[in-house]
């Protein structure tokens, strides 16, 4: 049989040459396929005489076996080449500290919460708590507001229900923190710093009202505390947790039932492009409310008014966590959508210090 040496030499070329998986199958599907050169002779062996074809059929199956052991080395060798290219590219140094990987996602309340936290501490406020179940005299009469006072009324507050002849004092769900300010003072007594942040419970419901929101309400209770101190207080507050250089504040003068005097408390800032900017700008926007503790108050909790004065203030967490973090509806807030939670969330571990900067 003749040419087998140079079809020997052609396709241990190819071979050679074949710069890749698919290049080398086209090789060898010219060679050994069913219609590949070396597949056709074999065919044509049943057509020579015996000695003839034993011969011949010895010579084929040897460059048979070669080419394929030629083929089976090429592939080999290119697959190393491969793993070895992909090992350069993807090397990686074990050495390396980890990187970096956020775990959970810190609920923009809770942020809000540790980042007043922060700064109040640093005046030197402490965390008062209480329950979210009270009586109506922590919750109204020790802060002054009248049995025929609104907010003492079932479309306003959720009373909890008592069972016919059951004589003991209502509880309703607290509808602000001060109640905390009334247990502060009656256990530690004066003088006393306290914030008291936590959940409170209204009966409204809209774009900017739920059942349930989260409120922080302060006091400051010594010989000779003013409004001056309140104002301090207030405008530091708001410079470091606006993260600006400068607030202005304007007070109005109100009427809470707990404070007198009394004052709500605006804030200077911008809306222009739809953009909120604190610290500038002609617009005022309302923050809070505040005052100077009534007499009344101090009494209720056993503290002696003619000896002691101080400021109280309180304001919506969530509100100002809207402010700050552009957040446009306060229901979403309480949706539990996961999406909403990545997008406005807070790494878990980010503690938010006045040093580093609260929402860095």
């Amino acid at each position: 049989m003749d040419g087998l040496a140079a079809l020997k030499a052609k396709y241990l070329t190819a071979v050679a040459d074949a710069a890749g998986e698919a290049a080398l199958e086209e090789v060898r599907l010219s060679a050994l396929g069913k219609k590949g050169e070396i597949s056709l002779k074999m065919r044509d062996l049943g057509q020579m005489d015996p000695s003839q074809r034993q011969a011949a059929g010895a010579t084929l199956n040897a460059l048979k076996d070669e080419i394929d052991a030629a083929l089976r080395a090429r592939k080999a060798a290119l697959g190393d080449a491969a793993l070895n290219e992909r090992l350069r590219t993807e090397w990686l140094d074990v050495t390396l500290p980890a990187r970096p990987r956020r775990i959970g996602t810190i609920h923009p309340v809770s942020q809000v919460m540790e980042e007043l936290t922060a700064i109040f501490a640093d005046m030197g406020f402490a965390v008062a708590e209480g329950p979210q179940v009270e009586s109506d005299w922590y919750n109204f009469d020790a802060l002054n507001i009248p049995p025929e006072h609104p907010a003492r009324q079932e479309h306003d507050t959720f009373f909890l229900h008592r069972d016919p002849g059951d004589n003991r004092p209502p509880h309703v769900l607290r509808t602000h923190t001060s109640p905390v300010q009334i247990r502060a003072m009656a256990a530690q007594g004066a003088p006393i710093r306290v914030i008291a942040p936590g959940r409170v419970y209204r009966m409204d419901m809209d774009q900017t009202h739920t059942p349930m929101f989260h409120q922080v309400e302060g006091l400051a209770i010594d010989r000779d505390i003013s409004m001056a101190n309140l104002k301090w207080t207030l405008e530091e507050f708001c410079r470091a947790f606006f993260e600006v250089p400068s607030v202005e504040l304007r007070f109005r003068a109100s009427h809470f039932p707990f404070t007198e005097p009394s004052a709500e408390v605006d804030i200077r800032c911008s809306w222009e492009g739809g953009q909120l900017k604190i610290g500038q700008g002609d617009k005022w926007m309302e923050i809070l409310g505040s005052g100077m503790v009534h007499p009344k108050v101090l009494t209720a909790a056993g503290v002696d008014p003619a000896k002691w004065q101080g400021f109280a203030f309180g304001m919506g967490i969530d509100r100002i966590a809207m402010l700050k973090y552009g957040i446009p509806d306060l229901r979403a807030f309480f949706e539990s959508d996961l999406r909403w939670l990545r997008h406005y969330g807070f790494a878990a571990l980010d503690m938010p210090d006045l040093a580093g900067g609260l929402s860095s």
